[in-house]
C-alpha cells in the first residue's frame, strides 16, 4: 500500500508581512495513521526539500498527540526535510494521494500544472484522492472526465466561511474554500465549527478542518482494504 502526501512550498500570508505553510496536524495525523496501517509514505511539494510548515500550527494551543509525536521523531522529521519534487511524481507509482492543508495550498497547489493533473490522472484511476482543511482549494481547477468541475455534483466539504472569517483571513487568502466548491456546483457541507467533518463520494474524500484530518485519513484507509472507489 503506497501513499503520496502532497504538501504546499508557499509561505508568503498574502500581503500580511507573515508566514504561512502546511498545517502540521494535517500532516502528522494522517501520517501516523497511514504508518500505523502499514503504508509506504512518500511526500512531495512543488519545490521539493524542506516544506514551510505554518508557525501558528506550532504554537502550543494547537498541539496534539500527533504533533507531540512528529516532534520526537527524527524518522517522520527527516521524511519531511527531503520531499520529493512534485512535477517527477506519476499517479500510477500510488494507490492514492492525500492533501494536508494549511494556508499554502491556496496560493501555489490550487494553480499548480502538475498537482492538478495528478489529481485527475488518480481520480480516473479509480484510486482514493483525500484533502482536508483549506486543501480541497486544490481542487479549483480539476476536471473530471468531461470537462466539467471535478466537484460538480459531488459531495464535498472543505474549510467554512466562518472557520475563515473566525481565524480572520477572509479578505488575505486568494479565494475561499467554501465559495470556490459552491461555484464550482459542488454539493457543499459542513458541520460545527473546527469539529471533525469528513465526506465521501466516491473516490473523492474531503475534510473540512484540521479536527477532521484523522477521519479523512480513515475513510482512505478503508476504501483501500475494501479495494474499490464505490
Amino acid at each position: 500500500m503506497k501513499i503520496l502526501m502532497v504538501l504546499t512550498s508557499h509561505d508568503e500570508l498574502g500581503d500580511t508581512g507573515r508566514k504561512t505553510g502546511f498545517w502540521l496536524e494535517e500532516f502528522a495525523a494522517p501520517y501516523y495513521a497511514f504508518l500505523e496501517a502499514g503504508a509506504d509514505i512518500t511526500v512531495a511539494s512543488p519545490k521539493g526539500g524542506q516544506p514551510p510548515l505554518d508557525p501558528k500550527s506550532d504554537e502550543p494551543d494547537f498541539q496534539t498527540d500527533d504533533t507531540r509525536r512528529f516532534h520526537l521523531d527524527a524518522d517522520a522529521q527527516a521524511v519531511l526535510a527531503s520531499t520529493i519534487r512534485l512535477a517527477t511524481v506519476s499517479q500510477a507509482d500510488y494507490d492514492a494521494v492525500f492533501y494536508p492543508g494549511g494556508h499554502g495550498p491556496l496560493w501555489d497547489l490550487a494553480e499548480d500544472k502538475s498537482s492538478i493533473a495528478l489529481i485527475e490522472d488518480t481520480y480516473y484511476a479509480g484510486k482514493p484522492v483525500a484533502l482536508v482543511c483549506h486543501a480541497p482549494g486544490v481542487l479549483r481547477h480539476v476536471k473530471a472526465a468531461d470537462g466539467t468541475p471535478l466537484v460538480k455534483g459531488r459531495n464535498v466539504t472543505g474549510f467554512k466561511n466562518s472557520e475563515e472569517d473566525a481565524v480572520g483571513l477572509t479578505n488575505v487568502v486568494p479565494f475561499l474554500v467554501e465559495d470556490m466548491l459552491k461555484q464550482n456546483d459542488g454539493l457543499y457541507s459542513s458541520g460545527d465549527d473546527w469539529a471533525s467533518y469528513a465526506v465521501q463520494d466516491g473516490a473523492l474524500i474531503t475534510g473540512q478542518n484540521p479536527a477532521s484530518s484523522v477521519e479523512a485519513a480513515r475513510l482512505l484507509l478503508t476504501m483501500l482494504k475494501l479495494g474499490k472507489a464505490a
